[in-house]
């Protein structure tokens, strides 16, 4: 019997695949056999050497900037076939700066335009592989974050997107869905999981008793990208430990 979670001759992009939970995501899909490319801002893949949640093991490395407008498209023509994309690319501004216009406009950009810009470059190579892709979102696309108002609107924004591309794309063979993490220890979680009485604030709020890391993320990208769910599109799985439940 064929193994569902096998990606053996399979293409996957990873974009923000450099670190945090893109990263665990692409490993998890090297790991079930997948040819797997990630993408980041640096030049070069040596230059995350230093931090401590990128693992480049297997995987090939691409620069994007997703803030200029049309590096997607030339990415897309560079790379080619894609069977999965993985779009988990995000940024965050505290001390409210996101309230400020300035603030605002770099995480709309990133967090939202740049989501569009990438399926839309890519939209051809998926359609002909009759591909899926995922976004990654968060649960702050579903509650209120007091300070960052642009990283929950964009977050809510691409929650949206998925459903609607999730419909209209439908018709050209591409299933798009997403994952909304929970509390992950990433660089953009820090001013909470590196702080003892942030931390434990919070993992008291989580059912599960812990945070997330980016495998359990892998695990419901993996799903999402393979047969075992051929008959969803559209949906975004909220994957955070029963943190949203109350």
């Amino acid at each position: 019997m064929t193994n569902p979670l096998e990606f053996t001759d399979k293409r996957i992009l990873v974009i923000g695949g450099s670190s945090g939970i893109g990263n665990g995501i692409a490993q998890g899909f090297r790991a079930h056999g997948a040819e797997v490319m990630v993408t980041g801002t640096r030049p070069d893949a040596g230059d995350y050497l230093e931090a401590e949640d990128s693992d480049f093991r297997g995987l090939a490395y691409h620069c994007l900037d997703v803030t200029n407008r049309d590096a997607a498209s030339a990415l897309a023509e560079a790379i080619g076939a894609v069977d999965v994309l993985v779009q988990s690319q995000g940024i965050v501004r505290y001390k409210r700066q996101e309230f400020e216009r300035e603030g605002w406009d770099d995480v709309v950009d990133v967090n939202l335009n740049s989501v569009m810009d990438v399926a839309r470059a890519f939209h051809p190579a998926l359609a002909d592989r009759n591909g899926a892709m995922i976004v990654v979102s968060s649960v702050a696309a579903f509650k209120s974050t007091i300070g960052t108002p642009a990283y929950a609107a964009s977050k809510a924004g691409a929650a949206s997107l998925v459903k609607t591309l999730g419909e209209a794309w439908a018709r050209d063979g591409i299933r798009v869905n997403g994952v909304a993490p929970g509390l992950v220890p990433t660089k953009l979680t820090s001013v909470t999981t590196d702080h003892p009485d942030r931390r434990e604030g919070a993992l008291r709020s989580i059912p599960l008793g812990r945070m997330g890391t980016p495998e359990d993320m892998a695990g419901a990208a993996l799903f999402l990208a393979s047969p075992l769910s051929s008959y969803v599109t559209g949906q975004t799985i909220v994957v955070d430990g029963g943190l949203t439940l109350s």
